[in-house]
């Protein structure tokens, strides 16, 4: 595995600018982050289409909100911190009680934050957010997935809530490859143990899978990118086929990927089931290695869980 050679925020700006210049209806709105999101130059081009509301996310969701209702396609980017906590109330009065058609991107994921530290670092966002009536949460695994992505929110219409990492992800998937929203994807079939993970931490658990296998281990892999509405029979089906199952998330273990397999696990299949995730803690100023390893988010971490319940 590689890294992919186009970040996420310019897969994301090149997706802007080629629907405005499309003439499409897309607004994209910014919290005072648009180089953080390579959008700049995209702005300067294109002011009446990417518009900076400034360090005020619920103002931002507010524009959104208001826009949708005009017939205009709002994208609104800001941290994944922001994207939830600060404006949490707007996101609910706005958007999803509303049933708006408003695309949040939320990027900086988990640990991907690195030095911005514990007060941008944000590892309950998923968990806030699915806990809407109507939200839909993704979070995409690589550019060729978040390409795929973007062009089908433009046709989709309601809130949809999109969490992503800003630099290099590593590249999982080929080039034109597409994507079912609320199917997770398969990369590895295996019978002992079942690993379902999402974001950076399907490469981790990819690496995890070729380590069991040396050890005479036949480890499936999920790709879970929706996690709300979840894939339940794809849950269902794989832990009747292994029997264990191991979640994967670059997140609390609490309220995310892990408490929504283990929802479907107990009113479907119980099987034995660890949890791979951050524990009760906060974010703190590293590189993104040091934090993976900090926070046990690494290979070696789904191994050890795995060998817990073989």
């Amino acid at each position: 595995m590689t890294n992919d050679s186009i970040e996420m925020r310019k897969v994301y700006a090149g997706f802007v600018q080629q629907q405005i210049t499309a003439g499409s209806e897309i607004i994209a709105l910014e919290a005072d982050l648009m180089s953080s999101m390579a959008m700049d130059s995209v702005q300067r081009d294109y002011p009446q289409q990417v518009i900076n509301c400034g360090i005020m996310e619920a103002n931002v969701i507010g524009v959104a909100a208001g826009l949708s209702l005009t017939g205009r396609k709002p994208f609104v980017h800001t941290f994944t911190a922001f994207a939830s906590r600060r404006c949490f109330d707007q996101l609910f009065m706005s958007l999803d009680y509303q049933r708006n058609n408003v695309k949040v991107i939320a990027s900086d994921a988990g640990v991907t934050a690195c030095h911005n530290g514990g007060t941008h670092m944000s590892f309950e966002d998923m968990g806030i957010v699915r806990g809407l009536a109507n939200s839909v949460v993704l979070e995409v695994t690589d550019a060729t997935m978040f390409k795929d992505i973007l062009n089908q929110l433009m046709t989709l219409e309601g809130f949809y809530w999109v969490r992503t990492i800003r630099k290099q992800a590593v590249k999982i998937y080929e080039e034109g490859a597409t994507f079912t929203i609320g199917k997770g994807n398969v990369l590895r079939d295996g019978e002992d143990i079942t690993l379902i993970a999402n974001g950076i931490m399907v490469a981790e658990a990819l690496k995890a899978a070729d380590m069991l296998a040396v050890q005479g281990v036949k480890a499936a892999v999920i790709d879970m990118f929706t996690l709300k509405p979840i894939d339940r029979m794809l849950v269902k089906n794989y832990a009747e086929k292994t029997g264990r199952i191991v979640t994967c998330e670059n997140h609390s273990i609490h309220n995310g990927l892990g408490s929504a397999v283990a929802e479907v696990l107990v009113e479907t299949c119980p099987v034995p089931m660890r949890r791979v995730g951050v524990k009760e803690r906060y974010g703190q100023v590293g590189t993104q290695d040091y934090l993976q390893k900090e926070y046990g988010l690494t290979a070696d971490d789904i191994v050890k869980a795995a060998r817990e319940l073989l």
